[in-house]
């Protein structure tokens, strides 16, 4: 991690980087595992984020996968979110789970099933990702479930499980994706990762084919996306963001 829980030297030093480049922290990724945290392991990480200047922590609901999750293990989780949703609101800071295997984030229905027990409606959210393997129409049935309580996206190409190709390999399914968000009212952030080979070069393509297709999705949707940052925590990452429409 570019900035670890608990330095809060290097959390200001990177806020501090960031704004003088001219960009801007979009969240921070943490490695909280709720259900199986301290007080003071929620309590770190909630300073460091406020120390870096993230609007929003991104963690894990769990180590377990929803069909292997008993109702206590689920109630576990569940209590350690409102816990740390609520500590983070007072500090202006919201909470975004994790959308990953072996947590009970695993699927868009344990998902939203888990949101909804939490209970802290636009406090804590989650993250959406192309689950690994799927059929894009299956995953974006899922995106379509979770529908507003998706706070941001991480966008790559693996396919057909974790093989890393260009984003634009998969430009039909994230065209699709971005024509879903452009729709919606406020902001999501979309957040490159796994970039083929780890190379600086096809980042710089990702991004380019990232920023065409949401400069696509927001005139078919008459918005604008019209912010480009590198967002710190969760490794280091390109962050485009659409506008939904003014009320």
């Amino acid at each position: 991690m570019h900035v670890p829980t608990g330095n809060d030297v290097r959390a200001k030093e990177v806020k501090e980087r960031t704004a003088e480049a001219g960009l801007v922290v979009a969240s921070y990724g943490s490695y909280l595992r709720l259900g199986a945290c301290t007080q003071r392991e929620q309590e770190d990480v909630l300073r460091t984020a406020v120390e870096l200047g993230a609007p929003r922590i991104r963690v894990w609901a769990g180590s377990r996968g929803s069909a292997d999750a008993d109702a206590q293990y689920w109630a576990g989780v569940v209590d350690d979110a409102r816990t740390f949703a609520d500590a983070a609101a007072a500090q202006g800071v919201r909470v975004g789970l994790e959308f990953h295997g072996g947590t009970l984030a695993d699927r868009a229905e344990s998902t939203a099933a888990l949101l909804s027990e939490i209970d802290r409606d636009n406090r804590v959210g989650t993250y959406w990702q192309p689950p690994q393997g799927m059929p894009a129409e299956e995953g974006l049935a899922g995106l379509d479930l979770l529908a507003e309580r998706v706070m941001a996206i991480h966008a790559f190409s693996w396919w057909p499980q974790d093989d890393r190709h260009p984003l634009a390999a998969r430009s039909a399914l994230w065209r699709a994706v971005l024509h879903r968000l452009a729709g919606r009212e406020g902001q999501t952030d979309i957040l490159l990762e796994f970039v083929r080979n780890d190379s600086p070069v096809q980042l710089a393509h990702d991004a380019a084919t990232l920023l065409n297709l949401i400069e696509e999705a927001s005139r078919r949707a008459q918005v604008h996306g019209d912010e480009l940052a590198v967002t710190n925590g969760h490794g280091s990452a390109l962050r485009a963001t659409i506008h939904g429409r003014e009320q």
